[in-house]
């Protein structure tokens, strides 16, 4: 069965049943990119000009950040022209958001799991945390998220689109995603659900069991700490990358492994939406309110701190 979809494109149905909703979400959306823009912006502006946040944790932040970046101007353009006027794509338009969306998503996967790595080496090995932490292992730990990302699109992305797709081409969601894509298909679609099922235990579960174990090994060193001062401390090193996780995973997996069921495809576009849209403009937000080192970056760049002299 040949796919026809490519000449016509798709319709995006999205929130089209509320349109009261479109409206809302249009704000809700347009004002989550712009602090999304503003806040990775400065994140990775003052991990690059600030010396005393030359070190790994921030070097992945920067990553994290400028991955939002890309990950929300994929998809958040083309979602604010569908929840205010024509809700089509072309098939072009969504084979480059799904390649982009799928490669960044599971980019920020591995690389929330490589930061994880990280939290564990600071907490758990404090002493040889520089010696194992060294700039060409963050590096190469940072380029095998980017290309795990890539491949995984690779493979995705042209076997969902080569889908005999029905003839109203009509993508029950907001943007071009597997799950919608595959309820779109009029044929066999057993050999896309098992690849989205293998992606999904590789990308989701297997590096979200490798940060629990992280955190679990962190858990026992900070108890094991005298000081409730040093235990504070310890958590606090932590805790930001841990509310990160703890949003994007929950959103995702409520996406990519929900079940079939016509209330769970509804929720589903919700958990979407946020993971889209909500998590990137979260992020610097959690990472910046709760980090007295990136207040005090901020407030040098401000020119309203200056450092200590050693004496």
């Amino acid at each position: 069965m040949v796919n026809q979809s490519s000449p016509v494109g798709f319709l995006l149905l999205g929130f089209s049943e509320h349109p009261g909703l479109e409206r809302i979400l249009f704000v809700v959306v347009l004002t989550s990119y712009l602090l999304t823009l503003v806040g990775n912006t400065l994140i990775i502006l003052l991990s690059v000009l600030d010396p005393m946040l030359h070190s790994p944790m921030y070097f992945f932040l920067s990553n994290l950040s400028f991955l939002d970046l890309c990950f929300t101007t994929s998809c958040v353009p083309q979602m604010l022209v569908n929840l205010w006027g024509p809700k089509t794509i072309s098939f072009l338009g969504c084979f480059i958001q799904l390649f982009i969306f799928l490669s960044l998503g599971t980019t920020e996967c591995i690389l929330l799991t490589v930061m994880a790595f990280d939290r564990y080496v600071a907490v758990c090995q404090p002493l040889h945390y520089a010696t194992i932490m060294h700039s060409r292992l963050c590096q190469q730990l940072a380029a095998v998220a980017w290309i795990i990302g890539l491949v995984e699109s690779v493979v995705q992305t042209p076997a969902t689109l080569h889908l005999p797709f029905c003839p109203h081409h009509q993508v029950d969601d907001f943007v071009c995603e597997v799950p919608a894509l595959i309820r779109l298909s009029c044929g066999d679609t057993t050999y896309n659900e098992i690849q989205m099922a293998v992606a999904s235990v590789f990308i989701l579960v297997v590096p979200l069991s490798l940060i629990l174990v992280s955190y679990g090994a962190i858990t026992q060193a900070v108890l094991r700490i005298n000081s409730a001062k040093g235990r504070k401390k310890a958590f606090g090193t932590c805790s930001s990358h841990l509310i990160v996780v703890t949003l994007f995973y929950s959103s995702v997996i409520a996406v990519y492994l929900q079940p079939k069921s016509p209330y769970a495809q509804e929720r589903g576009k919700f958990f979407g939406l946020f993971y889209a849209v909500g998590t990137p403009s979260l992020n610097p937000l959690i990472y910046t309110l709760r980090n007295k080192e990136v207040k005090r970056a901020f407030r040098r760049l401000l020119g309203k701190e200056v450092e200590p002299r050693q004496s």
